[in-house]
């Protein structure tokens, strides 16, 4: 499942760093600290893997 927005696509790769201990858990905020939660590392890889060129920053609840 590709990232629909930058945003989404950066948070992701947050989470995805948080959740292989390169980064502590304590510094996420937002959704990327509810991603390392609720995602798997396949469905984080997925989501960072998204390049961001012609990707919103953020997109609207539709």
């Amino acid at each position: 499942m590709p990232a629909r927005s930058a945003a989404q696509q950066k948070a992701a790769g947050a989470a995805l760093s948080a959740k292989r201990g390169d980064m502590p858990k304590s510094k996420l905020k937002g959704a990327s600290r509810s991603m390392v939660e609720t995602m798997t590392e396949t469905q984080l890889e997925d989501l960072a893997a998204t390049p961001r060129k012609g990707k919103p920053e953020h997109v609207g609840d539709h």
